[in-house]
């Protein structure tokens, strides 16, 4: 950097400051200011040197001309994680806190070529038969439930007990997941995430998916599950385990999705007025505070310059989407009217191939909560609300709510449609086992 009296000035507690370190990805000041860091790695350029977790080195892209470069080469760089030169070298320890989202598993995100096509169709053909009613249905179901248990207090954490919840739910019921797997599920994927008990929750997700599989390989159903297993892809078991793993891991991000266009509903006072509140608050959400703000991990094949950069093979190279949308260049197209698309949802062939799905969730399942809430407002401060650390994801650890307390009864507001028959044998008959996880008492609420 040069030392001019206009030189740029890193946050607080940024180590990278005078001493040409890595600028870190992670611990609260990160998680606390991010635009802050973003403004100033711009200072290096298209692209700028990061530290993910402690020894864990990447270069992040945080320019969007280089991003959609990047994440359309699918010549020069590869997703496979198999050729992360630092992992391969053993400078990156199992137990690093983003390995798990960062090594290689057999499904499309990690795929390259023919291979990705292949898995890529399977998903994006099964995706596409999802009845945007049935959804729809399915959405509003979870969230009566999850009003009901707590509409009657006057106050939630809209993140732990709606938001978070939520999209697990929905997913559940669009893979077919009887009682006993949903619950291993959900509890698999929130550990994984959260980081308790990672290890375990990791092994019971990949356990409980691949139960599922099994099942649905004996007894088909009309559920993604099922229509993945019969596409003529024919994804072999391993691999109907790590696609569904990857499909149902996406629940965070979706999670992220409804807390952050929450939060900017109830702390925005422009968005109180006027129609449309809803889809303009999920639009500023997606280009201002995307849950996933840096991810889409690429490797380049040779050693070669990007963007001014000098990058050798293996190199962890990752998309900054947070500060590609908030750059310069997006920020004035933006202003001026222009409809250039934001990279929320990433791009080239591994954009994200469930974003209609997931805005039709977001949307349904916010237009719900203020139909049933509509004087719901923040319970504390804006200013004392905490953000997750971590060099990827941008989502609140809470989001503290209060509201006039309404009436909740067994099955609340619009009656859902009665379980389909296969579902309905599935969870109902025979003796039951006592059910106590979350996605068996929503099962249960269902019929009552």
């Amino acid at each position: 950097m040069d030392a001019h009296d206009n030189a740029p000035v890193p946050p607080p507690g940024c180590p990278a400051h005078g001493s040409g370190g890595r600028v870190p990805l992670y611990g609260p000041e990160f998680a606390a200011s991010p635009q802050a860091y973003y403004e100033f790695m711009r200072h290096y350029g298209p692209t700028a040197p990061v530290e993910l977790a402690p020894g864990v080195e990447a270069t992040l892209v945080t320019d969007y001309a280089a991003a959609l470069q990047l994440l359309q080469d699918s010549v020069s760089f590869r997703k496979d994680a198999r050729h992360w030169r630092a992992f391969n070298e053993g400078r990156i320890s199992e137990d690093s806190p983003v390995a798990p989202l960062l090594a290689y598993r057999p499904n499309a995100m990690f795929a390259d070529g023919a291979d990705h096509q292949r898995l890529r169709q399977a998903v994006t053909d099964s995706m596409a038969r999802v009845d945007t009613r049935r959804l729809t249905r399915i959405t509003e179901q979870v969230s009566g439930y999850l009003i009901s248990r707590f509409g009657s207090l006057g106050s939630a954490d809209l993140l732990a007990e709606y938001a978070k919840q939520l999209p697990l739910f929905v997913f559940n019921e669009l893979y077919g997941c009887p009682a006993d797997i949903g619950d291993r599920v959900l509890f698999g994927i929130s550990g994984m995430f959260d980081g308790i008990n990672a290890d375990k929750a990791t092994m019971v997700l990949f356990e409980a998916v691949g139960e599922l599989v099994a099942m649905k390989r004996r007894r088909p159903g009309d559920d993604i599950t099922s229509w993945l297993m019969q596409h003529e892809a024919k994804l072999t078991d391993e691999e109907m385990v790590h696609q569904l793993a990857l499909l149902m891991g996406s629940s965070e991000a979706q999670r992220g999705l409804i807390g952050n266009t929450l939060h900017r509903l109830l702390t925005h006072e422009r968005y109180a007025h006027g129609g449309g509140l809803i889809d303009e608050a999920l639009d500023d959400t997606l280009w201002e505070n995307p849950p996933m703000a840096n991810y889409a991990p690429h490797y380049p094949t040779s050693d070669m310059e990007f963007a001014g950069q000098q990058l050798q093979a293996g190199d962890l190279v990752l998309v900054s989407f947070a500060a590609a949308n908030t750059g310069p260049t997006l920020t004035a197209a933006r202003q001026a009217g222009s409809n250039r698309a934001h990279l929320a949802w990433s791009a080239g062939p591994h954009a994200c191939p469930f974003k209609d799905q997931a805005r039709h969730i977001t949307v349904i399942a916010i237009e719900n909560l203020l139909n049933r809430l509509p004087d719901i407002q923040l319970a504390v401060p804006e200013e004392s609300l905490s953000w997750r650390p971590g060099p990827f994801h941008r989502t609140l650890t809470a989001l503290p709510t209060r509201f006039t307390p309404v009436q909740t009864a067994d099955r609340p507001g619009r009656a859902p449609a009665a379980p389909e028959p296969a579902r309905a044998q599935e969870t109902s008959t025979a003796p039951q086992p006592q059910r106590n996880g979350m996605w068996s008492q929503f099962l249960n609420w269902l019929t009552r």
